[in-house]
């Protein structure tokens, strides 16, 4: 009788937890798919102010579009080269662009 009652009970526990993980599994994949759809936004929101500021460059304006693209901290970069001369002649043609 006790090996009945401990086979009953183990399938209960199973079934219990089979019901739990499915539901976590539910709302994971609803996160998921929110997170996806917010993604999805951000990224056309940025390509269609990309696409905007391409149409509307001027001459003379290249070295301002570039500075742009560019992080200037030196801080905040994580980057195992140094690049701080990159960076000082980038900031120079932004400042004083070559005349052609």
């Amino acid at each position: 009788m006790e090996r009945v009652y401990f086979d009953a009970n183990s399938r209960k526990q199973e079934a219990e937890w089979k019901e739990k993980a499915i539901k976590e599994l539910e709302e994971w994949y609803a996160r998921q798919d929110e997170q996806l759809q917010k993604t999805k936004a951000n990224n056309r929101a940025a390509e269609e102010a990309f696409v905007n500021d391409i149409d509307e460059s001027s001459p003379g304006t290249e070295w301002e579009r570039v500075a742009r693209l560019c992080d200037f901290n030196p801080k905040s970069s994580k980057q195992a080269k140094d690049v701080s001369r990159m960076r000082s002649v980038l900031i120079s043609l932004k400042q004083a662009p070559l005349v052609h």
